[in-house]
Order: structure tokens, then C-alpha cells, then sequence
């Protein structure tokens, strides 16, 4: 489990304190070696997902570029928080990370509403670092189809309140841990919808008998191909799911995090779908990420 010890806010320019000297960890191939002595590559893992692993060949890239050795962790995680607890224990040196998903494996941790950043770095370990966030994020989102969005004029889930009781909710991302209810709608909307199975799969989202409003993952191909309408949630009934890179402070250099926070404001939720859809047909990530970064200005 995570260490609830507090770590000063996270920063580009948040530098180790307190492991400088002797701060013992283990590799990826489970060899303990010193923080201060580590002068190998820097290990990025992934889970198994093509978002995972599209998003860490976009980092790897980067720090490349910023003259930073890199390498791939031999093992691939079972999920995200596999790989956070991997950056957490030492097995590796960076990871793409997501906010909620990240605090749920936290225990004890303090939460200050409207400031993530400081969350986080509160729940850390020290040495373990949040680098701000991209604005892409990878949790979930509640969506209509156009026909839908039109005929009730719906841009977000206040919006909801204007059809009555008629709709319903369902989808694939139903039983995601940061799916709300149909209690929790309510509570914070004042809409009324009546639940229904997990039909809005990316083969049923728009078929006959789908949920009107859809619970799905933010980077869905659904989304896209089918021209749903994801609802605005000002409200914040959905935690924020915005991807980052943890680290292991020692293991990725001031260089490194600049390069790194140059992804920020230009990765996108829809782009890092596009890019998601692409691994899972088949492009290999570091092709979709040489590709985007070109197109973005940021290698040549």
C-alpha cells in the first residue's frame, strides 16, 4: 500500500529532499541499488492497456529528446495503479498515473477541494512526484447521441433536468468506480434517470434499445465514431481523471520534466482517443507517438 507521509507541493522544480544520500530501491529486474548511485537509464512501465502504453511512448520520446537515457520496464502492470505502486517501490522510474484513480490507493490522505496538485503531493512518498497534468483525461464520461443532444437541447447534465423522468443510464463504463448513479445525478443535478443494464458497449452505443445516457470511457472509439455528444459535468459529479507522469524524483532530471510538461496543454482527450484507437489497430505506440509529436512541433 501507498505511504500517506506528506511530500511539499509538487512542482517542475520539486527536487528530492530527505533521499539525497543512500536511499535504497529496487530496479526493474529487482536488483537494490541507491537513489545517489543510480546512474542507469530511467525505467518507464505501463500497464497492459494501448493507452498506457501510447502515453509512456510519448514520455519516453520526450526525455529522449531532452537527453535523457531511457528504457521500457521488462514486465508490463496489470493496471494503473500497478504501475503507480511499481514508481512508488522503486521497480521503475516513471509511469503515466490518473488523479482519482491514484488517491483511491492512497490511505489517510488529505483532500483539498480544487487542488489536485497539492493532494497529491501531500499523499506521496517523498522522492514520488505528481508532474502536472495533460489536459487529455482517461476516466469516465456520460454522453448522447446527436439526435438526442438536439432534441432536448442537452450540452450538459444540468441540462438533463429539462426531460423529465423518460431517460435512462447505462453503458459499458457503468461499473467503473468513477461512474455516478443514478442517486448520485440526482443529489447533484436534480435529474431524475432510471438505470438500466451495461448495453452502450462500442458495438451498441447508438443501437436500438442502447441508454439514453451513455456511461462511458473518455477515450471510447464510440465516442468519436459515432458522434456522441459528451455532456459538460460542472459539478464535478465525475472525479477528474487527467493523465500525468509520476516519477521517482532522482530518476528524471530538470531537463526531462520540461520536456515532459511541454505534453500538457496540447494532448487532449480526443487526441489521446485518436491515439489510443490507433495502437489498438495495430500502429506499434512509439510510431502513434513520433507521429503526434511531430505534428504537435515537438521533434522533428
Amino acid at each position: 500500500m501507498f505511504r500517506g507521509t506528506a511530500l511539499a507541493t509538487g512542482s517542475l522544480l520539486l527536487l528530492l529532499s530527505g533521499c539525497l544520500t543512500g536511499c535504497a530501491t529496487a530496479n526493474a529486474e529487482g536488483t537494490h541499488v541507491g537513489y545517489a548511485d543510480s546512474a542507469g537509464p530511467a525505467v518507464i512501465g505501463t500497464d497492459g492497456s494501448a493507452q498506457s502504453r501510447v502515453v509512456a511512448a510519448l514520455y519516453g520520446e520526450l526525455l529522449t529528446r531532452a537527453g535523457q537515457k531511457v528504457r521500457t520496464a521488462n514486465v508490463s502492470y496489470a493496471s494503473p495503479i500497478d504501475t503507480a505502486q511499481a514508481v512508488v517501490d522503486g521497480r521503475i522510474s516513471i509511469a503515466p498515473a490518473y488523479e482519482s484513480t491514484l488517491l483511491r490507493a492512497m490511505p489517510g490522505g488529505q483532500t483539498l477541494p480544487g487542488n489536485m496538485e497539492a493532494t497529491l503531493s501531500m499523499a506521496l512518498p517523498p522522492g514520488i512526484v505528481a508532474l502536472p497534468p495533460a489536459a487529455a483525461q482517461g476516466g469516465v464520461v456520460l454522453a448522447v447521441t446527436n439526435s438526442t443532444a438536439r432534441k432536448h437541447e442537452l450540452a450538459s447534465l444540468a441540462d438533463l433536468r429539462k426531460t423529465g423522468t423518460g431517460l435512462t443510464l447505462g453503458g459499458s463504463a457503468t461499473g467503473d468506480p468513477d461512474a455516478p448513479s443514478v442517486a448520485a445525478l440526482k443529489k447533484t443535478y436534480g435529474v431524475t434517470l432510471t438505470q438500466a443494464g451495461t448495453a452502450g458497449t462500442s458495438e451498441t452505443a447508438t443501437a436500438p434499445g442502447a441508454a439514453d445516457v451513455l456511461v462511458l470511457r473518455s477515450t471510447d472509439p464510440v465516442i468519436t465514431r459515432d458522434g456522441l455528444v459528451v455532456l459538460a459535468d460542472p459539478e464535478s459529479v465525475v472525479p477528474p481523471e487527467h493523465v500525468f507522469p509520476l516519477i521517482s524524483a532522482p530518476a528524471v532530471d530538470l531537463p526531462g520534466r520540461t520536456a515532459l510538461a511541454r505534453v500538457n496543454s496540447l494532448l487532449t482527450t480526443a487526441q489521446l482517443a485518436r491515439l489510443t484507437a490507433s495502437v489498438e489497430a495495430g500502429e506499434t505506440p512509439g510510431r502513434a507517438a513520433k507521429a503526434w509529436l511531430r505534428a504537435k512541433g515537438l521533434s522533428h
